[in-house]
């Protein structure tokens, strides 16, 4: 990552390959969260703040436990989920967006709203 001014606003931008293609930022955009689980994870946090492996279990119904890990540990090395430990004794651990996390909002959203507007429940 580097650190460019605009306006006086410190702006962190991702090194990629593809970088000066036009179709970069959506490629880029879709490695980060194109995994099924990645925009559910992001969206809870959105919606429920820091959340704990076992309540992050319960908010998004039907991952298993081994995917949730795998997803969280990838989504943390994308830098967009940080792992704080909360306690030894028990041991337990708090999930949080970074900032890149968080700037992530108006694509989950956007992700959202499609679906509600062009999805339907299957027909019996």
């Amino acid at each position: 990552m580097t650190d460019n001014s605009v306006d006086g606003d410190a702006v962190d931008e991702l090194e990629v390959w593809c970088a000066g293609e036009d179709w970069c930022p959506v490629t880029t955009t879709a490695s980060l969260i194109g995994r099924k689980w990645h925009p559910v994870i992001v969206h809870r946090l959105l919606e429920h703040g820091p959340s704990g492996f076992n309540e992050l279990k319960t908010n998004v119904d039907g991952i298993s436990s081994k995917v949730l890990s795998d997803s969280l540990e990838n989504l943390e090395e994308k830098g967009l989920v940080d792992r704080d430990i909360v306690s030894e004794k028990p041991f337990r651990v708090q999930y949080s967006l970074t900032e890149h996390g968080e700037s992530l909002e108006p694509v989950i959203v956007s992700m959202r709203d499609w679906g509600l507007e062009h999805l339907t429940e299957p027909s019996e």
